[in-house]
C-alpha cells in the first residue's frame, strides 16, 4: 500500500533519480492511486508523468502508446499482475525512447509472498519474483536475472536491488503483511537503461 510513496522517500536520497532516471517525460504503469507524478518539482528534472492504470488498456501490450515516446517509464507494484511479464517488459522497453530508464519494482517472493502461493496478500498477484534462485518454493516464480539477461541486446542494467526497509523479521512468523504497515519496502526494484 503506497508503495511508490515509500520507494519515492528512500530515492530522493538518490542523486540518479534528481539526475538521470527521472528526467523528462515519463510514464507511470498502474500509478494509481499513488502516481509518481505527485513529486513533480521533489524530482526537479521530472517534467510531466502519465498514469497508465486500468481504464487506460492492458499494461502487457500498451496499445496505443507509440514506441519511443517517453524519456522513463516507472511502474510500481504491477508487472506481478500482468498475465505474461516477458511481455510486458517487451512493450514497455518499446515504449521508452533510446537512452531512456526503465524504473521498475516488483515484491519479493520471501519477504512478500513468505513461502505462500497463491498470495495470502493479494489475489491479484500472477507471479512471485526473486532476483535470482536456482529453486523456488513458488510455482510461479520468475527469476529477475534470466528476464532481463532476455532483453539485453536491447536494455542494460542499472541497477537491481532488494529493498526491505522497516521489514521486521518478527512479524513473518504472524503472517502480517508488511506493506500494509507505513514504512516497509519487501521489494526488488531494478533498473534499466534502453539502448
Amino acid at each position: 500500500m503506497w508503495e511508490q510513496s515509500k520507494s519515492a522517500k528512500r530515492r530522493f536520497y538518490d542523486g540518479n533519480f534528481h539526475s538521470r532516471y527521472f528526467s523528462g517525460h515519463g510514464i507511470d504503469i498502474g500509478g494509481a492511486p499513488d502516481p509518481l507524478s505527485q513529486y513533480i518539482g521533489i524530482f526537479p528534472k521530472m517534467l510531466s508523468v502519465r498514469i497508465w492504470d486500468l481504464n487506460d488498456g492492458d499494461a502487457r501490450y500498451m496499445s496505443g502508446v507509440s514506441d519511443n515516446q517517453f524519456d522513463f517509464l516507472h511502474s510500481s507494484h504491477c508487472l506481478e499482475d500482468i498475465e505474461e511479464p516477458y511481455d510486458a517488459m517487451n512493450h514497455w522497453i518499446r515504449i521508452v525512447k533510446p537512452g531512456g530508464f526503465l524504473v521498475i519494482t516488483v515484491p519479493d517472493e520471501d519477504l512478500y509472498e513468505q513461502g505462500h502461493w497463491p498470495s495470502r496478500f493479494n489475489p491479484m498477484h500472477k507471479w512471485t519474483f526473486t532476483i535470482y534462485k536456482k529453486t523456488s518454493w513458488s510455482v510461479k516464480s520468475v527469476n529477475l536475472l534470466d528476464l532481463l539477461i532476455h532483453f539485453a541486446d536491447r536494455t542494460q542494467i542499472e541497477k537491481i536491488q532488494i529493498q526491505r526497509d522497516f521489514f521486521r523479521e518478527a512479524l513473518v512468523a504472524q503472517g502480517t503483511d508488511q506493506t500494509r504497515t507505513p514504512v516497509a519496502e519487501c521489494c526488488i526494484e531494478f533498473i534499466l537503461q534502453k539502448r
